[in-house]
């Protein structure tokens, strides 16, 4: 996205091949940026500078991308032309007015249906910079304030609850706009982004089903190499060391703005904890897979303050409660997160809901479960994670596709 509207050309490095990220490359696309693979395997961004982009076709299909909706949100809305979001039906379920409030605040017109999708966004409006303070802590809101700060007259700054996640300032400043951060405020000067190579690193998200895996297993340690160890998302280390996971940081480098490092995984006694709400806006995608680890500990976890896992691609509290319980769990449901007993698990059938997360999350669930366990409805797990089940299967976990 943010290559798209640089001056000049972006490389991008370790582009992931996933249904979000396709969805977000034809969007741009269908702007009239030009992407071409070089022979090494790269992606080519050619950029059109701010004011580049082209009105599109018809509707942008974001399909399972809620990320690249409310980021979406945020690059239109400061467009000379206007433009319609839309998702598969789980993303047309999915909230998203604490997006747009605080770009109408900026002066952006944008209409949503009763809160969610299809989310429209009228062109020609002139922006202005906000100081706005997060509702609840949000790196996809914070994110779509910023890319709409690019097109805004004055400074924008966004001011954060809790640490968020930083990918977008990072690459902000990868690019040459000038943001600021510091003691929870981030700070934005509007600029044209220049072009730049981006080497991606592999996604902590995706890893973390198999620091759980490798945690829980009979035999070790597992390898896991070139994983992003930005610090605003590696809440799920640090919550399962301190259900004592032993899980060793080597090799740590470099990818261009990002912090890389090697993970090397053994086999561990876990037991229960109560998790520090701090480290929840850290791990808030991590959460359904800490949720196995907790079913699978000694003692009683409790996860509070994540409210916001009942409005991701399913209410996540609620899947993760009904599948452990199907596995034979005691698991609680709280408002905001949920209580586990840790024991046993037997085999069984659960249903994902169409949700990626919760799909492999009860792979890694299966892997120590004393019989087999279906899953069911799992077509999304390649919209993060293509190539999951191979994967899985070189990891040791035990896979079959069912037609």
């Amino acid at each position: 996205m943010i290559g798209g509207i640089a001056s000049g050309l972006t490389e991008v490095h370790g582009f992931l091949d996933s249904e979000d990220c396709l969805a977000t490359l034809t969007a741009m696309r269908a702007m009239g940026v030009a992407v071409d693979t070089s022979p090494e395997g790269a992606l080519r961004v050619h950029g059109v500078g701010l004011g580049g982009l082209k009105p599109p076709p018809g509707p942008l299909d974001m399909g399972n991308a809620g990320t690249a909706m409310r980021l979406f949100t945020g690059l239109l809305a400061g467009q000379s032309f206007d433009s319609v979001l839309v998702g598969d039906s789980s993303l047309m379920n999915r909230p998203m007015e604490r997006v747009a409030r605080p770009l109408r605040m900026m002066g952006a017109d944008i209409g949503t249906e009763a809160g969610k999708p299809p989310v429209r966004i009228q062109g020609g409006r002139a922006l202005e910079g906000i100081d706005y303070a997060l509702e609840v802590p949000s790196a996809q809101v914070k994110s779509a304030i910023l890319l709409a700060g690019l097109y805004a007259t004055g400074r924008t700054t966004v001011t954060e609850p809790a640490v968020t996640r930083d990918h977008t300032e990072r690459m902000l400043r990868a690019f040459d706009v000038d943001v600021d951060s510091r003691e929870g405020r981030i700070t934005l000067l509007p600029g044209q982004p220049r072009g730049a190579r981006v080497d991606v690193p592999g996604d902590f998200s995706s890893a973390a089903f198999f620091l759980v895996a490798g945690a829980l297993a009979e035999a070790g340690p597992l390898s896991i190499r070139n994983v992003g160890i930005n610090p605003t998302r590696t809440g799920l280390l640090d919550a399962l060391r301190l259900m004592g996971a032993k899980i060793q940081v080597e090799t740590r480098r470099s990818a261009g703005a990002e912090p890389v490092a090697d993970l090397l995984v053994h086999p561990s006694r876990l037991r229960g904890i109560r998790l520090p709400e701090s480290l929840v806006p850290l791990a808030i995608d991590e959460l359904p897979v800490l949720f196995v680890a907790a079913a699978l500990a000694e003692g009683e976890t409790v996860v509070t303050g994540a409210a916001e896992l009942r409005v991701k691609e399913s209410d996540r509290v609620g899947a993760m409660a009904e599948g452990l319980q199907a596995l034979g769990a005691d698991a609680e449901t709280l408002p905001d997160g949920m209580r586990i007993r840790g024991g046993e698990l037997h085999g069984g059938t659960v249903r994902s809901r169409g949700d990626h997360r919760v799909a492999m999350s009860f792979a890694v669930a299966a892997s120590r479960a004393r019989d087999p366990v279906t899953i069911r409805d799992t077509a999304n797990v390649a919209t993060s994670f293509p190539g999951f089940e191979e994967t899985a299967r070189r990891a040791g976990l035990r896979l079959t596709t069912i037609e």
